[in-house]
């Protein structure tokens, strides 16, 4: 019999609430990698992007974008996984955390324009960061206690 905390197939509420959220904040991240990708200039200009700011991102090196591919993707990935109960979402969010320090340490370490140094541009990565260390010890930890196999 489930208890109050756990559901009938075995997986405990916060699973579904941690794997839930986790997908949603990821998948905006897809979202904006791709729309950035893509050079949407309705979407960065409702982003808070200026010129010299699209055309500092535009202007990536192959690397960047790359790095920057794998921690929005293997982050994306890692949430699919929590919510597929799969032992694997820890080593796909450390993935993406290796990505994403790559990609955000070249933007904290490049001549990025003023206004996209400053502000929000430059809390939102270590917040994204955060959240990735995050993902990952909550998905180790889940791994440690026998919920993900």
């Amino acid at each position: 019999m489930a208890t109050q905390t756990e559901t009938a197939a075995g997986r405990p509420v916060h699973l579904w609430v941690v794997g839930i959220v986790s997908l949603l904040w990821n998948a905006f991240g897809a979202f904006d990698y791709t729309m950035t990708e893509l050079g949407n200039r309705a979407y960065l200009t409702a982003m808070g992007l200026d010129e010299a700011a699209m055309a500092y991102v535009a202007a990536f090196p192959a690397w960047e974008v790359a790095a920057w591919a794998i921690g929005v993707w293997g982050s994306l990935v890692g949430a699919i996984l929590l919510l597929a109960r799969s032992r694997f979402a820890a080593p796909a969010f450390l993935v993406s955390l290796a990505g994403a320090v790559v990609g955000v340490g070249y933007q904290f370490t490049s001549n990025a324009p003023d206004s996209f140094a400053s502000g929000i541009n430059a809390v939102i990565p270590v917040v994204i960061l955060a959240a990735i260390v995050a993902q990952w010890f909550y998905a180790r930890r889940m791994t440690a206690s026998g919920v993900l196999r």
